[in-house]
């Protein structure tokens, strides 16, 4: 045998199988789809189309992938009737996307040995009180993050919302008056107060206050150089866009709100370019532009660690990809699944801004959209069509989707108030002439709500919150609608009186009459007893 010939067809062999096997390997590639890295090809089309669909006025949107950002853009103008165009430095409040901000804070001041995640927090802050002296002793850092210390959905924000005269440390103070909904660390229900409690631990523990050390720590070393972190600023001139909303039935400019007693659970507002180089911050587990760490890949591991579970219902029946296999709330971030991959996100939502962050770590993907009006479908469709894309998912029309889904809640809001008011029983009087409802009436963690009688007519006034005050117009029995003055509330509430058996009055308790009203307006939680003649001393 010729050893020459030999040789000559084994390496002959050698480079057929190497051949074979790179095609196969190639073959292997294309398959798998590598996500892309650009961004979407008809991404200006679609935020043109969902801006009209859902009577949008401004939009803005970025998109960060594998550190680069791929989009950071304005959309549309920044106040109806004029001319002034959104643009990538166009401020926008982001509501509760700041609570990652506070989250963060927390986690710079536990790298530095000043604070404890699993430390009570009343080491920290000795006067810090809930109803339960258990839970009094058992609340911890990052309890005060994770929505389970048994307050109900909302608990306490009428402290705050609408603005009120209480300051930031009388709205933690009024805590401890506030009966839990459920046990201890037993159930998830969302709250803003606790960020605000957690914003006084930043304050007594760094020596400067929340907003202090969100500016310095956070914004300046980020380089979010146009964003700001107070919800007043979104009321000065400037390049920020105007809040709208859907006030009787027509999206119009509204006044943005502006108390700050709140910051710490909601007051950032920003940008496309702003954020954009926030996403980046968290799709790199706190690397900064240059290559530093803001926060430590240890600390980013806590805030996007689940804590709490999330129920996980079926998602709505016009957008079957939204469904997951599993929910739960990090710190200040929710997690999900959304095909196959983690996905940590948030939403945000003032008078007449609503936004939401989105993450797939995997993809090293981040997504934000935020807008000044009120459409939560708005902002759903493009973040999710973003993370569609890169995610390779199978098509899926998301606008389609969301306007489906959107006439499907309003048809059943509709009816809803339809068969409230046919229950009605409008032939029926109060029990007590109208000048006997009249009166101070005190909750015990709210304070003094006053009911008078003016020309015939009965007008509530809450002491604290100068712009609830409303007319009180007969429903039926001793039920009254409070018919806010200031229309843009959108807020009005059934007030029913209870009587004792010799005719006075007992008590007074009040609830939303739309299901659409926000969730911060917890009048449900109120029960106002009638003080004595010239007893309103709080």
């Amino acid at each position: 045998m010729d050893d020459r010939r030999t040789a000559s067809s084994t390496r002959g062999w050698a480079i057929a199988y190497a051949l074979l096997v790179l095609a196969l390997l190639a073959a292997g590639n294309a398959g798998a789809q590598t996500p892309p890295r650009d961004a979407p090809r008809d991404l200006d089309d679609l935020v043109a189309r969902v801006m009209r669909a859902f009577e949008v006025p401004g939009i803005s949107v970025a998109v960060v992938k594998d550190d680069a950002v791929v989009v950071a853009k304005g959309y549309g103008v920044r106040k109806l009737g004029e001319p002034a165009a959104v643009d990538a430095r166009t401020l926008f409040g982001i509501a509760s996307n700041t609570k990652v901000f506070t989250a963060t804070a927390l986690g710079l001041l536990v790298e530095e040995g000043k604070l404890r995640w699993d430390a009570p927090v009343i080491d920290y802050l000795p006067s810090f009180q809930m109803w339960d002296p258990y839970v009094t002793r058992e609340m911890t850092i990052r309890d005060l993050l994770v929505h389970r210390s048994g307050l109900g959905l909302g608990a306490g924000d009428l402290l705050w919302w609408p603005p009120s005269t209480y300051d930031r440390k009388e709205i933690a103070r009024r805590l401890r008056f506030i009966k839990p909904a459920t046990s201890f660390r037993s159930a998830y229900a969302y709250d803003n107060v606790l960020y605000l409690v957690a914003g006084e631990v930043i304050e007594t523990v760094s020596g400067r206050s929340w907003e202090e050390f969100v500016s310095s720590r956070i914004l300046a070393k980020v380089g979010m150089t146009s964003s700001n972190v107070k919800h007043s600023a979104a009321a000065q001139p400037g390049n920020v866009a105007a809040p709208h909303a859907r006030v009787d039935g027509k999206v119009r400019p509204i006044q943005p709100f502006d108390s700050d007693n709140t910051n710490p659970a909601g007051g950032v507002n920003t940008c496309a370019d702003d954020i954009a180089k926030w996403l980046r911050v968290l799709v790199n587990e706190g690397r900064l532009a240059d290559g530093s760490q803001l926060f430590s890949a240890a600390t980013w591991r806590q805030i996007s660690t689940t804590v709490t579970p999330l129920p996980n219902g079926a998602p709505p029946p016009e957008l079957p990809a939204l469904k997951s296999n599993s929910r739960g709330y990090a710190l200040g971030l929710e997690a999900r699944d959304f095909r196959g991959y983690k996905v940590l996100t948030h939403t945000g939502g003032l008078p007449g801004y609503v936004s939401r962050v989105l993450l797939v770590p995997e993809l090293k993907l981040g997504v934000a959209v935020l807008t000044n009006q009120e459409s939560g479908e708005a902002f759903d469709t493009i973040a999710w069509a973003v993370a569609d894309y890169y995610a390779g998912g199978p098509q899926t029309s998301w606008l389609e989707g969301f306007e489906k889904m959107s006439a499907r809640e309003t048809a059943a809001l509709v009816e809803s108030e339809r068969k409230t008011t046919a229950a009605r029983n409008a032939a029926s009087k109060p029990s007590l002439p109208l000048a006997q409802y009249a009166g101070v009436y005190r909750d015990a963690w709210y304070g003094d709500v006053a009911i008078a009688n003016e020309g015939g007519k009965l007008v509530i006034r809450f002491t604290k919150t100068p712009a609830l005050v409303g007319d009180l117009e007969p429903w039926q029995y001793d039920t009254f609608v409070a018919k806010w003055r200031d229309r843009e509330l959108r807020a009005d509430a059934f007030v029913t009186f209870s009587l004792n058996p010799d005719g006075s009055i007992d008590q007074a308790k009040l609830r939303a009459v739309s299901s659409s009203t926000d969730f911060s307006y917890d009048f449900q939680d109120l029960l106002l007893r009638p003080l004595p003649a010239g007893n309103s001393k709080q």
